[in-house]
């Protein structure tokens, strides 16, 4: 024989009653007990209207016919006019009856739990009823059975505690009489001994139907909702989530306690001592396979089962130097506790018993505070304990696991993960089981620890990269477009999942949850909100993801100036914008300090040589122990472009317009032709070598005319270079004339640096430098007189755009 339980979801309304119907219809002829919940809501509308009701606010009334018409249209929808008149009149009848009780609740400005749990048993009545009467019109053989008159309890209204031995004859001998194959029972419902009506807590139904199988000695206990089964995490917050597919008592039990509400907590000890397997099983899919649960038999399989967690936790600590050695004290604490009727859901003790530290409701937490601090009220005015306090706004995650003992190092892999996204646990907690690991963080990371935790432990190590995009111009186009063309390369041979959140223009910005499509990036900008970078900031550090990542593509001194915010947050920062590298060396040791303080990486490869492996490389040597002597370098892929295609038979005006129209040259080319994008370059590398220098201590030779350097817009500029260009072209003659080529040479040696145009003879390293070719020649201890050189394309959308691609792949394998 078989217990089936249908949730409040899989009977919400008429269509999914039919599901249900159709489901118990495929069982056939064998004798089958049904166990269903109020109607979806209905039950939290009848505590509601009970509330406004004993507060004398005649708004109930609304919420009651609302409750009405539920089941009113519900019995319209599933049974037939000509069967309707019986049905619309029971149900009538019982609904005047509740507006009787309400009406009492209201007169006399009060509720009593033995009052509420009268109200509230009408969820259940009514759609054990109607349920039962359509399965009939249907031609299901069916009765239906009162489970108040089987489910004996104490009279301890809204969680009585079951009579088992009066239960379980009620139940056996009502099984035994009755002939029907389908008997159908309201959960959540009992009765006292002298016949009150009682309820056995939120979430009983499931308690119910396991009261009933452990009566029955039933093959299987069938729990039917809305999901497939048990999930390693909640699936609406973590949406790589999986079905369990077999589970132990136990480790379901802990999966229940720790917040999984697919199953009620105490529904499993009714079975488990007679070892009546349980399965969840999906209404709206029954097809699924679902989660089998049952003794162990997990072996030598999954460590971690399952990841749960509970919210709206309060911690409470008693704690101060008269506890040490003193017998008793946890004794009174938790009396105390239990006296006022809060429910500890998590301990945690000092091995000096210096404190304790337990986990409580958050709507329990002020009423913990003053009845700990009265009963310890002495203690505290001579100062041995300190006054307790609550911290609120806290939630328990929890790993779930029987075979989790025996696997060392889960503890410390848990929480650096947690760390590593910057999740602060404020207590933890394991049972001597060790058949789960518990830690209070705040309420507002519960999002990010599941995801971080589940990406770790069950996701065959697939990380997930949330990045949050601020300039989508020439480099960050080319960037997207990368993004889009290597995702699945990334999955499946990097294990990178690499989303993206947010991104935005001078103009836009927009944000989605489960990643942008980027195949319409720019028409869904096109249509987002105002940028504001404050904005876009809040909403990074609002969304809370692991493994965020923030992306500068711009040449903004203002967007560079809220780095330290996202590092703070512990949000990596990769940018190809020199400024922050470039600016005051406080500001620049700054940022490195709170990329390591914060775990948050913050990579500028591009800064320098756009996507050549320069800094990197020099990262590597500083790193090994070597010192760095001298570096020279042409750094500049614009410039090199402007003097390699500058000759005789063009003007420079020209040559540097095109370096600009084909994306070589920053979008002021003052920026590259003075010479200042060059000295933020050699001023990066020279601080990576582990020297303090700014920007003014370096020497520049500017080769551009005073007047060209003092233009403030771009068409100014331009006019400037036409009007030198005669004084262009006699550079490029001595320069020919000497058999040599242009080149804009960056120097650092003994603590100096310098920039300049120099030319340089054939025979030498920069001589053949072609397109827009960067050079960097590192003479170091272990390379003094041949230098380690490092050479190719410097400049570009293209390759800056890779060099951005690299840094977030680095981050995504550390």
């Amino acid at each position: 024989m078989k217990v089936l339980k249908f949730g409040g979801t899989s009977v919400a309304n008429a269509n999914n009653i039919s599901l249900v119907k159709n489901i118990i219809a495929d069982l056939g002829s064998n004798k089958t007990i049904v166990v269903v919940s109020a109607l979806g809501g209905i039950t939290d509308l009848l505590l509601k209207t009970a509330a406004l009701a004993s507060a004398q606010d005649q708004t109930y009334k609304t919420i009651l016919k609302e409750i009405e018409d539920r089941h009113l249209l519900t019995i319209k929808e599933l049974i037939p006019i000509h069967s309707q008149s019986k049905v619309l009149s029971k149900v009538k009848s019982e609904l005047n009856t509740l507006e009787t009780l309400l009406e009492g609740a209201y007169l006399i400005g009060e509720i009593t739990p033995k009052l509420s749990d009268k109200i509230v048993s009408y969820g259940e009545l009514l759609s054990s009823y109607i349920i039962s009467e359509y399965f009939i019109v249907e031609g299901i053989d069916t009765v239906h059975a009162d489970s108040r008159q089987l489910i004996k309890t104490n009279s301890n209204f809204g969680k009585a505690t079951v009579n088992f031995n009066l239960t379980n004859n009620n139940i056996t001998e009502y099984v035994d009489k009755c002939n029907n194959s389908v008997i159908i029972m309201g959960g959540f419902i009992a009765s006292a001994v002298n016949g009150d009506s009682t309820t056995l807590g939120r979430g009983g139904s499931d308690y119910t139907a396991a009261i009933v199988a452990n009566a029955i000695n039933a093959e299987v206990l069938e729990i039917w909702t809305d999901v497939s089964g048990m999930y390693t995490a909640n699936p609406k917050i973590v949406k790589q989530a999986m079905a369990i597919p077999h589970i132990s008592y136990e480790e379901a039990m802990e999966l229940s306690h720790f917040g999984a509400k697919v199953l009620y907590p105490p529904t499993i000890q009714p079975v488990l001592t007679k070892g009546i397997s349980i399965v969840i099983k999906n209404t709206f899919d029954p097809k699924a396979a679902g989660t089998l649960i049952t003794k162990n038999k997990n072996g030598q399989g999954k460590t971690v089962r399952g990841i749960s967690h509970v919210e709206n936790i309060a911690l409470v600590s008693l704690e101060g130097p008269g506890m040490v050695g003193i017998t008793g004290i946890s004794k009174r604490f938790f009396e105390v506790l239990s006296t006022a009727g809060i429910s500890v859901v998590m301990i945690t003790q000092a091995s000096s018993e210096h404190s304790i530290c337990i986990g409580i409701d958050n709507q329990d937490a002020d009423h913990a505070v003053q009845v700990i601090n009265d009963a310890f009220d002495i203690e505290i005015s001579l100062g041995k304990i300190k006054p307790v306090i609550a911290e609120k706004d806290l939630a328990i995650i929890a790993l779930v696991g029987d075979n989790m003992k025996s696997h060392q190092g889960l503890s410390g892999k848990m929480f650096s993960t947690l760390g590593k996204n910057n999740v602060n646990i404020r207590a933890i907690a394991q049972g001597a089981s060790e058949r789960n690991i518990s830690a209070v963080i705040l309420k507002e990371d519960v999002k990010k620890a599941l995801n971080t935790l589940h990406e770790e432990f069950f996701e065959e190590n697939i990380k997930q990269l949330n990045l949050f995009v601020m300039g989508v111009g020439n480099v960050g186009a080319k960037f997207l477009n990368q993004i889009q063309s290597q995702k699945k390369y990334l999955k499946e041979k990097l294990k990178l999942n690499i989303r993206v959140i947010g991104m935005s223009n001078s103009r836009t910005m927009i944000f989605d949850e489960d990643g942008i499509a980027l195949k319409n990036w720019e028409e869904l900008l096109s249509k987002g909100e105002k940028t504001d970078l404050d904005l876009f900031f809040q909403k990074v550090k609002k969304l809370n993801y692991r493994n965020s990542i923030f992306v500068d593509n711009t040449a903004s001194q203002e967007v560079s100036e809220t780095y330290n915010s996202y590092l703070r947050n512990s949000i990596s920062v990769v940018t190809c914008n020199k400024i922050a590298c470039s600016s005051a060396y406080d500001n620049y040791q700054e940022l490195k300090d709170l990329a390591r303080q914060y775990n948050a990486p913050f990579l500028f490869e591009t800064n320098v040589g756009a996507g050549l492996p320069i800094i990197d490389t020099l990262k590597h040597l500083v790193a090994s122990g070597d010192k760095i002597l001298k570096i020279q370098a042409v750094l500049s892929g614009s410039l090199n472009f402007v003097f390699n295609n500058f000759n005789d038979s063009t003007t420079f005006h020209d040559v540097v317009k095109q370096a600009q129209e084909e994306g070589y040259t920053e979008p002021d080319p003052k920026i590259d032709l003075s010479g200042v994008d060059v000295m933020r370059k050699i001023l990066i590398l020279a601080r990576e070598s582990g020297n303090v220098l700014n920007i003014e201590d370096i020497q520049n030779n500017p080769f551009l005319p005073q007047e060209s350097l003092e233009t403030t817009n771009n068409e100014d500029f331009f006019k400037s270079l036409t009007k030198y260009e005669t004084s262009f072209q006699e550079m490029y003659k001595k320069a020919v004339e000497e058999d040599s080529k242009l080149k804009y040479v960056a120097q650092f040696e003994n603590g100096k640096a310098s920039v300049g145009l120099q030319r340089i003879p054939k025979g030498h390293d920069f001589y053949n430098l072609e397109g827009s070719d960067n050079i960097v020649l590192f003479y170091t201890e272990r390379y003094p007189n041949q230098p380690m050189i490092i050479k190719g394309a410097g400049a570009g959308a293209d390759v800056t755009a890779s060099g951005i691609f690299a840094d977030i792949i680095r981050i995504g394998n550390f």
